[in-house]
């Protein structure tokens, strides 16, 4: 686990959480279910971790059933963050943990994955999660963190015009560098954009 991960984890307010269990009912991944097996198959950890919870639904509208208003919730969020999105080929999943009453039958023995949820500020939560308004002060936060890095490349590409020593032209290169690996890092999150 990276820093910023470990950072993140450990200043999540767990007592958010309303223990309703709807963020187990119905789940997916950005990982097609063939390939969820494929890496399980070679001992991908995070993949056989995930199977061994969690139990595919043969079809959308079988996972609709379960929870209309969580499918719904993950489809409307992956197409505002990009129009051209289809949920053709999603698989969906259930927690064969949940028991009838929401509640985790396992719950002492999680494992880290659940244990971790939500695992960044982009994860997408079901509607009324306790975490919502959480994670969307943290993505704020970030992108916030994010503006302000792009001005510094501007403030560094205007110091560039005004001089010539070689020795602050690489230190530069390497500020310059720094900042748009940091950027990278928020990429599939629109960081262009911010």
């Amino acid at each position: 686990m990276d820093n910023y991960e470990e950072n993140y984890l450990n200043r999540r307010p767990q007592d958010l959480c309303k223990m309703c269990g709807k963020c187990c009912k119905v789940v997916t991944t950005p990982v097609p279910y063939e390939e969820l097996l494929e890496k399980a198959k070679n001992n991908d950890k995070a993949a056989k971790d995930f199977l061994d919870i969690f139990v595919p639904f043969d079809s959308i509208e079988a996972a609709r059933e379960k929870d209309a208003s969580i499918v719904d919730n993950i489809i409307d969020t992956m197409k505002s963050d990009n129009p051209d999105f289809s949920p053709e080929g999603m698989t969906f999943y259930t927690c064969k943990y949940l028991g009838k009453d929401n509640k985790c039958t396992n719950y002492e023995e999680r494992p880290a994955l659940c244990r971790r949820f939500p695992a960044t500020p982009w994860a997408i939560t079901p509607p009324d999660c306790g975490f919502e308004g959480w994670l969307f002060w943290k993505r704020e936060e970030i992108k916030e963190k994010i503006r302000h890095e792009k001005e510094e490349l501007l403030e560094l590409k205007l110091l560039k015009t005004r001089n010539v020593n070689q020795q602050i032209m690489e230190r530069i290169q390497v500020v310059e560098n720094k900042i748009h690996k940091n950027i990278d890092l928020y990429k599939k999150y629109g960081s262009e954009f911010w």
